[in-house]
Order: C-alpha cells, then sequence, then structure tokens
C-alpha cells in the first residue's frame, strides 16, 4: 500500500501486539517444555526410599551433631561485591558504544564516572570495615 509523499505508515494495534503475542507463544511452549520435562522425569524414575537415601548427605561425610552451623557472612560479602562489579562490567559495554556516537561523549561520561564514583564510595565503605581481610 502506498502512502502519499512525506507520510509514515500508520501503525496498526494488530502489528504491534502481534510481535508481543509471538514471545507470548514463546514463553508458553517454553513453560510447557520445562513442565513436561519435569513430569515426564517424576513419572519415569524408580521411586525406593531406603534408610540410607533418607539420609542427608554432605561430602561423604554421615552427618553428626545438630543442623545448624555457623556460616561467615564474609563469603556472602565477597559474593555480593562480584555481583557489584559484574553489573558494572555490563554496564561499561552499553555505555562505551553510546560514548562513540556524536553528540553524547560529554553527558555519558560525566554519568558514568558519577556510576563509577558510587562504586568506589561502595568499595571503600567495605574496605574500611575490614570486610576485603581474609583472615
Amino acid at each position: 500500500m502506498a502512502h502519499p509523499p512525506g507520510t509514515a505508515p500508520a501503525v496498526l494495534a494488530s502489528d504491534y501486539f502481534h510481535s508481543y503475542s509471538v514471545v507470548g507463544l514463546l514463553a508458553v511452549v517454553g513453560v510447557l517444555f520445562v513442565a513436561v520435562a519435569f513430569g515426564a522425569g517424576r513419572l519415569l524414575r524408580p521411586v525406593v526410599p531406603t534408610p540410607e537415601k533418607l539420609l542427608a548427605y554432605e561430602c561423604g561425610v554421615d552427618p553428626v551433631g545438630e543442623g545448624w552451623a555457623h556460616t561467615q557472612v564474609r563469603y556472602y560479602v565477597y559474593a555480593f561485591l562480584y555481583v557489584i562489579f559484574a553489573v558494572d562490567s555490563i554496564f561499561l559495554f552499553p555505555w562505551a558504544t553510546v560514548f562513540a556516537a556524536p553528540g553524547y561523549g560529554a553527558t555519558t561520561l560525566v554519568e558514568m564516572f558519577i556510576f563509577l564514583g558510587f562504586l568506589a564510595v561502595g568499595l571503600l565503605y567495605a574496605w574500611k570495615k575490614g570486610v576485603l581481610e581474609w583472615t
């Protein structure tokens, strides 16, 4: 269908929602695939409970004592710091592409330094609290 010069084609609601229906259909197929796989596994697996199978198993050692154990919070802090810097690296790649575009250089440079400043303050806080020392 031809459009008059200088006018853009009208976007119909059916065209707009067609792309979302494809995504929705793909999501439903994915959920059904996982549900069928779990259902098949549940139906086909052998179920023979024995006292040995019902024991808690960890590292080949039989459980002795109470089930409560203290865990160092430091491990979680290291994982949290890793996540922070992984997110930082994820933001650096799109920033680099926008930074190269004409007209966005100074603005994106200031925004990235503000973002890196927040990360640096968080890392400095963790360092001052002694969280990064492995003892």
